[in-house]
């Protein structure tokens, strides 16, 4: 199944607002009812495909045959841009200035590094496809011409199980759900589990280093990396013959986060582990932000570390998005901030955390709400896309930032940059409400994931962009990180810029011109166009 072209997922999973969430919109923020509904797919003019006839049979060659060179409107338009609000505001509006003039479809690593040597033959530019699941700009090239997208979907196998070193290697156009579900088969599981986990592939996992709900208990996904497969226009570059090594600079570092900037990932050799056989997830209230955030420092740095730890603050608590799925429901709407732990393993082990953990919380300030919220937010965990779909149809902007630093930064970022976006949007007369969580723990510190919902105003993405960019220099005056898991894309690249150093970015650079000397891979993605 593909993703809804104009929004987020499965579409029969979408759902209205609730009355009470409706109205509160309007009382609250000013929201009002959108005037004429988002155009159809059929409504869109589709501009032509401009890719050029020798460029074209180049890459059907490439592919072995026509049927995988797709220049049909409708396969286009599904690959044109990503999935932050932004990018579904302009498609809805009919706005196809940066469609693909074709999608690829490769079956292979041999067939990835045809296509790339044919694109760079005729220089055309490619972007890497996985899930379109980017929200930072990831599929939105900077473009001078015709470019292609490089859909990996049919690359999608588990190459190898290892049960003995506990490792696999799996295609990058494989689908979470569906390499769950070939590890399960063996009593394995990945355990990497973002909000984007329904659609997002494994290759995009590795190429914008992301971070799952279970990151206290199972890591990064770029810390369960063992090694990598990559294509690129001069050849191939193979990193990783064991799980540590002293051998010069790790070479998958490079790979990691890098965006398609370098290469197509065409294979990635994972850590996995048994699969666990308890879960339990359960609610815990703190009297303020300051003092949850202490409870999960704790419990970071001295243990016992839960599989899963988050903590929303007053805001998100009060209206329930630390539950996405009790929204207008009352079911969270007392002060004070929710965490949620989750215990994952066996039934010895995960009771055992489970009673430590507990004795840190309490003596934290904290009080045991049971497990009827840890599961509500287990079963409701990957809903707030399609809740961000309901609130622009009613005519609300949703939009989501996120951002890292350590622990003695934290109240002054999570200030910075909760000041930087009601400001900003107060100022053009959309005062918005701002959320926040903590949704990933380390020892040295941890994420901040904001949310913001506000109305749209007459123009919400220029609204949007003038935020963006105080929040982004927010983060980097507070000391954060522009992206702790959302990854660069062009939306953070000039922060990426700044953060990285006029020294790191030249190597980078150096890096890039070895790799691809003609500059044709996501162009201006992770790195301005030189």
């Amino acid at each position: 199944m593909d993703m809804l072209w104009s929004g987020w997922g499965d579409p029969a999973k979408a759902t209205p607002l609730p009355g009470t969430v409706t109205g509160l919109l309007h009382d609250l923020l000013g929201v009002k009812p959108r005037e004429a509904a988002p155009l159809a797919l059929e409504e869109l003019t589709v501009p032509d495909s401009d890719l050029p006839p020798a460029a074209h049979r180049a890459l059907a060659g490439a592919l072995g045959g026509e049927q995988h060179v797709r220049t049909d409107p409708e396969t286009r338009v599904r690959h044109t841009r990503g999935k932050s609000t932004p990018d579904l505001l302009r498609i809805r509006a009919g706005e196809l200035d940066d469609i693909p003039a074709a999608v690829l479809l490769p079956a292979s690593h041999d067939e990835v590094v045809a296509v790339l040597r044919a694109c760079a033959e005729h220089r055309l530019p490619l972007v890497p496809f996985g899930g379109g699941t980017s929200v930072v700009g990831g599929l939105a090239p900077e473009r001078h011409g015709p470019f292609v997208a490089l859909d990996l979907r049919r690359m999608d196998a588990l190459l190898d199980l290892d049960p003995v070193s506990r490792t696999a290697t799996l295609q990058p156009g494989l689908r979470a759900p569906r390499a769950e579900a070939l590890l399960a088969e063996h009593g394995f599981t990945l355990g990497h589990f973002p909000q984007s986990f329904e659609w997002a592939t494994i290759g995009g996992f590795a190429a914008t280093r992301s971070s799952g709900q279970a990151s206290a208990g199972y890591g990064r996904f770029d810390e369960m990396v063992l090694s990598l497969t990559l294509a690129t226009p001069e050849g191939t570059l193979d990193t990783g013959r064991a799980p540590r090594s002293a051998a010069g600079p790790d070479l998958r570092q490079l790979i990691l986060g890098s965006e398609g900037a370098f290469g197509i990932i065409t294979s990635v050799t994972v850590r996995i582990r048994p699969v666990p056989e308890t879960r339990v997830y359960e609610g815990w209230r703190f009297a303020s932000f300051d003092q949850g955030a202490t409870a999960l420092r704790r419990l970071a740095q001295d243990g016992p570390r839960p599989t899963v730890l988050r903590l929303s603050d007053e805001t998100e608590t009060l209206v329930g998005l630390a539950q996405p799925d009790a929204i207008g429901s009352g079911g969270l709407q007392s002060a004070g901030c929710t965490a949620v732990a989750g215990y994952e393993g066996t039934a010895e082990d995960t009771a055992h955390r489970r009673e430590r953990a507990a004795a840190v919380l309490r003596e934290c300030g904290g009080t045991p709400l049971g497990e009827e919220p840890g599961e509500r937010w287990a079963h409701g965990r990957y809903s707030a896309p399609y809740l961000r779909d309901s609130l622009l149809d009613a005519g609300a902007f949703a939009e989501t930032l996120e951002t890292a630093t350590f622990w003695s930064r934290i109240p002054e970022l999570y200030t910075a940059v909760r000041d930087a976006l009601t400001g900003t949007l107060t100022e053009a007369g959309t005062p918005p409400l701002v959320m926040c969580h903590i949704s990933h723990v380390y020892e040295n510190g941890a994420s901040l994931y904001f949310t913001v919902v506000s109305a749209q105003g007459e123009d919400p993405v220029a609204h949007w962009t003038r935020a963006k960019h105080a929040a982004s220099e927010a983060i980097l005056a507070a000391g954060g990180t522009i992206s702790h898991h959302h990854g660069v894309g062009t939306d953070h690249r000039d922060w990426y810029v700044r953060e990285a150093g006029p020294l790191g970015i030249g190597a980078l650079r150096a890096v890039k011109k070895r790799l691809d000397p003609a500059g044709l891979l996501n162009p201006g993605v992770l790195l301005p166009a030189d």
